[in-house]
């Protein structure tokens, strides 16, 4: 993540489908509104996600056309949220923060995920992107720079950025990536493993200079994850992935401790 600096006075709110979050919601819109702050869903500067990690993802697909324009804040109201900023029961803190102190603010990498078929098609992820098949063994044949890598058999791949080394990646065993590095790690999906056929059967960790290419026979059965959201794979004939130029800005109010943070997550 980079530092940057950015002045701001319009703000819109992002919030997970449930009345406790709504109600936080409408407290923070209230109280920022009164303090000279506007509120533009079209035109905001902040997003400030109430819910989880969730929301944020929620959030950044929203306004993924904007994100040259905008940051996002989270406040969890749930259990454990390892992007939000803030906690429910600091909601004054927050507000007298969004208020009264200029932020700095971090960039986060988005991976750029490409579907060829008959059309082009384009996706982006925060955390991470998966080709996986719940119906049968999906084959793929990857590529790493149009050099061919190894070919993996199972329910699919999981490719994440460092933001994702702590969601989906980690439940596969894969590394958790230390906070200001820009990498990509790969990881099978449960790979079949047999004196026939063997793949690396570990994460692999790489620059977020490469581009990875995934190929099938068919990918007809098998679908594209991208953050919380999906899209059938059915005609694609190559998927492709790399860092993208688009980026999600997060603001940071207060001193930023990624092992703190880590060490609630487990």
């Amino acid at each position: 993540m980079k530092k940057r600096k950015w002045i701001m006075n319009k703000f819109a709110l992002v919030v997970k489908q449930d009345d406790h979050s709504h109600h936080i919601a409408a407290k923070i819109k209230a109280a920022l509104c009164e303090g000279g702050w506007t509120f533009d869903l079209e035109k905001a500067e902040l997003i400030i996600c109430v819910g989880g990690d969730g929301t944020i993802l929620q959030a950044v697909h929203q306004y993924m056309d904007q994100l040259q324009d905008v940051q996002f804040l989270g406040v969890h109201t749930g259990t454990l949220g390892f992007l939000t900023d803030y906690t429910q029961n600091e909601l004054e803190e927050v507000i007298q923060a969004i208020l009264t102190t200029e932020p700095e603010v971090y960039e986060s990498k988005l991976l750029e995920i490409t579907a060829y078929g008959k059309e082009v098609k384009r996706y982006y992820a925060l955390n991470e992107m998966r080709i996986e098949n719940v119906i049968r063994t999906q084959i793929l044949e990857i590529s790493i720079d149009e050099e061919p890598f190894e070919i993996c058999r199972g329910s699919g791949v999981c490719l994440s950025t460092q933001a994702g080394s702590t969601a989906y990646n980690r439940s596969l065993r894969g590394a958790v990536i230390d906070s200001g590095l820009s990498i990509m790690q790969l990881c099978e999906i449960t790979g079949i493993q047999n004196s026939l056929h063997r793949s690396l059967n570990v994460p692999y960790i790489m620059t977020d200079t490469r581009t990875v290419a995934f190929r099938s026979h068919t990918f007809d059965e098998a679908t594209l994850c991208y953050d919380h959201l999906h899209a059938s794979l059915e005609g694609i004939k190559k998927v492709t992935c790399r860092m993208s130029n688009k980026k999600v800005i997060f603001s940071r109010y207060r001193p930023y401790s990624y092992l703190k943070r880590l060490k609630n997550l487990y």
